[in-house]
């Protein structure tokens, strides 16, 4: 990469977390004995505004009607989430079309401070053009990080490439090794179009939907680069038998996205339905990849999306950002019917018409065993 570290070392709501938890083993004197079990707990933040766009905060879990792969679920309420402690990586592309959008970053400095809020926390910085680079690593100092966003963009060295995937899937893992009692978000400002990642699509919507992290973003146009770019188009009608599903996977080759998702529709009706509502999910999702990455990635961990015009449309959005994230319904469930892989979710109000509630769309699951269900 030729974006040039600013140091030596160097989204926002909550997403699921699937936690493996195993009971302490029994003693028995006369015969070893080994117990074990798997709960599966999935986090879903929830935004509750009115016709207006005011904020509500006076729901209870009954209010709420969620569904998992179409299968309702019954759910808790977590309290007092926006006092929890707080990891931040800011995903910055200083390649590509992102060069032109440098200055219009410099309002991200003050306002870090009220996006971050009053809670502990710790915050790092990744640039990235044909590849991510760690600009600097968690710290709990704001002008630290502040600084180092300035760097990134003075820097102005990136080449023509925006691995939006790469950087993601990079940012996750740095996530991953942060305290598990630290609520996780990304802030991305990035072009709208992947051109150069090496992550594959299934990759990338595990990456993103495994850990307890929200993806806040702040897109614009890639420009020039979009009239070369293959759009794909999902075929949610197509039915078919299923001879395609033996076929091979050309996920690697953007030009095949269309027959690669007609192939996919054909093998559903192989599926259960739980799992057939699963898979359509994924298919649209890793079609919104090759269409929108930073909307994308917002919808599915239940953080927000916005367009980036000038300065101060990036201040007004992130004073929404500041807003939004302390003023989320937490809620959590245990599926009823859990399957590894991804999970499409459904979150209503059902006796609240005149509210309009945002969520994530789903999670993706890991179990090597059958997790316990919910009493």
């Amino acid at each position: 990469m030729k974006l040039r570290a600013a140091t030596a070392l160097t989204c926002m709501a909550i997403l699921p977390l699937a936690h493996a938890q195993t009971p302490p083993q029994p003693v028995d004197d006369s015969q070893p004995t080994t117990l074990s079990a798997h709960s599966t707990l999935v986090l879903v933040p929830a935004l509750v505004r009115d016709k207006a766009g005011n904020l509500i905060f006076t729901l209870k879990a009954g209010d709420f009607a969620l569904t998992d792969d179409g299968i309702p679920q019954k759910l808790t309420l977590e309290e007092d989430t926006g006092d929890e402690p707080l990891a931040l990586v800011i995903v910055i592309e200083g390649g590509g079309a992102g060069a032109a959008e440098l200055d219009k970053y410099q309002a991200l400095i003050p306002m870090l401070d009220s996006v971050i809020g009053g809670v502990p926390h710790k915050v790092a910085v990744v640039g990235f053009d044909s590849s991510p680079v760690l600009v600097q690593d968690f710290t709990p100092d704001n002008d630290t990080a502040a600084h180092a966003v300035h760097e990134l963009i003075v820097d102005d060295s990136g080449d023509n490439k925006a691995a939006i995937l790469d950087a993601l899937s990079f940012s996750v893992d740095l996530l991953r090794k942060q305290p598990l009692e630290y609520r996780r978000a990304i802030l991305l400002l990035s072009e709208t179009l992947d051109r150069g990642s090496h992550t594959k699509l299934d990759d990338a919507l595990r990456a993103i939907s495994d850990t307890n992290t929200a993806i806040y973003s702040i897109g614009f146009s890639s420009g020039k680069f979009e009239s070369t770019h293959p759009q794909s188009v999902v075929a949610p009608n197509q039915a078919g038998p299923a001879g395609g599903c033996m076929a091979k996977d050309h996920s690697d080759d953007p030009t095949t996205s269309n027959n690669r998702a007609v192939q996919a529709y054909d093998c559903l009706g192989l599926l259960a339905p739980p799992l057939r509502l699963a898979k359509m999910a994924a298919i649209a999702i890793k079609d919104g990849f090759e269409k929108n990455v930073p909307e994308t990635v917002a919808r599915v961990t239940g953080g927000e999306y916005f367009k980036l015009t000038s300065a101060k449309s990036l201040e007004r959005d992130l004073a929404t950002i500041s807003n939004h994230i302390p003023n989320r319904y937490v809620l959590s469930f245990q599926p009823q019917s859990p399957h590894p892989g991804f999970h499409s979710i459904t979150l209503r109000l059902p006796n609240y018409a005149q509210l309009t509630v945002s969520a994530r769309d789903g999670y993706w699951a890991d179990t090597d065993a059958a997790p316990t269900p919910h009493p």
